[in-house]
């Protein structure tokens, strides 16, 4: 089964050139935006920013930009979606791998989903594209969301 990323991305959940303070500033906003469409329930920030304390989901890619993919228990999940924000400046997420560790990140991509098989097969689609620099890179030089879901919807 293929995901197809773009098709799950709420385009009013897509912040470009974010300026936030830190991770859990990031979550919140993204939180807010799922919130507002429909797709979480008011109790999803917390809970995902509560998960990101014991499970960390910061992962350092090959090129300078480093990505973050928060998530929760499908209890805070009205219907499956994805919010996404690129940042003006990195903010501290911990490395998914080495919980000790720091990760700068500017690429969030915030996963509400209402299937925990869904979450397993998204991360995995996620890491693909993670992998891609290209993509990346075409995600970061986007004008609008519209121009995102475009670039995410074409490259899965």
């Amino acid at each position: 089964m293929s995901i197809n990323i773009g098709s799950l991305l709420e385009e009013r959940a897509i912040l470009l050139n974010l300026e936030a303070e830190s991770s859990e500033e990031v979550i919140r906003k993204l939180s807010e935006k799922l919130y507002l469409a429909g797709y979480v329930q008011d109790t999803f920030a917390e809970a995902a920013i509560e998960r990101e304390k014991s499970l960390p989901t910061g992962l350092p890619l090959m090129g300078n930009i480093n990505a973050a993919i928060p998530h929760t228990d499908i209890v805070h999940v009205k219907k499956p979606g994805l919010a996404m924000a690129t940042l003006k400046n990195p903010v501290s997420f911990h490395n998914m791998v080495s919980p000790d560790e720091i990760v700068d990140v500017q690429f969030i991509i915030l996963l509400a989903l209402d299937e925990a098989k869904a979450q397993v097969e998204m991360l995995q689609a996620i890491a693909s594209l993670l992998q891609n620099p290209g993509v990346i890179e075409a995600v970061f030089q986007a004008q609008t969301p519209s121009d995102v879901k475009c670039i995410l919807s074409t490259t899965m």
